[in-house]
């Protein structure tokens, strides 16, 4: 686009700055990632100072539109992933159905003893191993959303299962278990140093929280997942109806 600005306008220089921008970031190719033009370059073609285009560019970073990273540039926010409470559908099928691509960036498989609180939830005892599903998953330029899943003996997972399918899909067709009920607790906490290295956050970076507790139909219990998501990164929706 052709930058410029109205200098005999009765317009403040930064509102017309900020407008301009604007324009800009809606552009394809700044909203599929691309860096904004140096803050240097771009105040010389407009013939404002640095300090004015600063002003118009602070305003749309408090408006959550730019993202700004020391030493490497500014660029457009990605818009933060949401998920509902009410959706039963799995992490994919519902991010599929956003228009969202999802990317694995890790995904491990490993039969481990539960604690006391994962032997408690199943009814099971401690010395009977289960099957654990890590995985990090997000956007495919980063990943915001690290899980944890552990699932009750009775499912009859063998752990050779294709876990890059919709999970709860997988388990009703291959397993003929269907998840039909889940409570959820969700909660703030800063990330611990392995949550952050699988983030790529900063340890003690704020994270969102989210354990939950899966049943069949008949409410017997067959998953228990922890859910660690970038605070920036999701937001999370809950409707309720009267």
């Amino acid at each position: 686009m052709k930058y410029a600005i109205d200098h005999k306008s009765p317009i403040p220089l930064h509102i017309q700055a900020e407008a301009l921008l604007r324009k800009l970031i809606a552009e394809d190719e700044y909203q599929e990632g691309k860096l904004l033009p140096n803050e240097v370059d771009l105040a010389k073609k407009l013939a404002i100072s640095r300090t004015t285009l600063r002003q118009a560019i602070n305003k749309l970073v408090f408006e959550g539109l730019l993202v700004r990273k020391k030493r490497f540039g500014t660029k457009v926010a990605q818009a933060a992933v949401s998920s509902k409470s009410n959706n039963w559908l799995s992490f994919s099928q519902e991010m599929a159905l956003r228009g969202i691509p999802i990317k694995n960036f890790e995904l491990h498989v490993t039969w481990v003893f539960p604690d006391e609180a994962l032997a408690k939830f199943f009814e099971i005892k401690t010395d009977r191993k289960i099957l654990k599903m890590e995985r990090v998953r997000g956007r495919s330029d980063e990943p915001f959303v690290y899980f944890a899943s552990y699932f009750h003996p009775r499912v009859g997972l063998t752990g050779d299962e294709d876990f890059k399918r919709p999970l709860y899909e997988m388990l009703e067709q291959e397993h003929s278990v269907i998840a039909t009920l889940s409570k959820e607790e969700i909660s703030a906490k800063a990330a611990s140093t392995f949550i952050a290295d699988k983030l790529r956050v900063a340890i003690g970076s704020p994270v969102l929280f989210r354990k939950r507790y899966v049943y069949d139909q008949g409410e017997r219990p067959i998953e228990y997942n922890l859910g660690y998501y970038k605070a920036d990164s999701f937001v999370y929706t809950v409707e309720s109806t009267r």
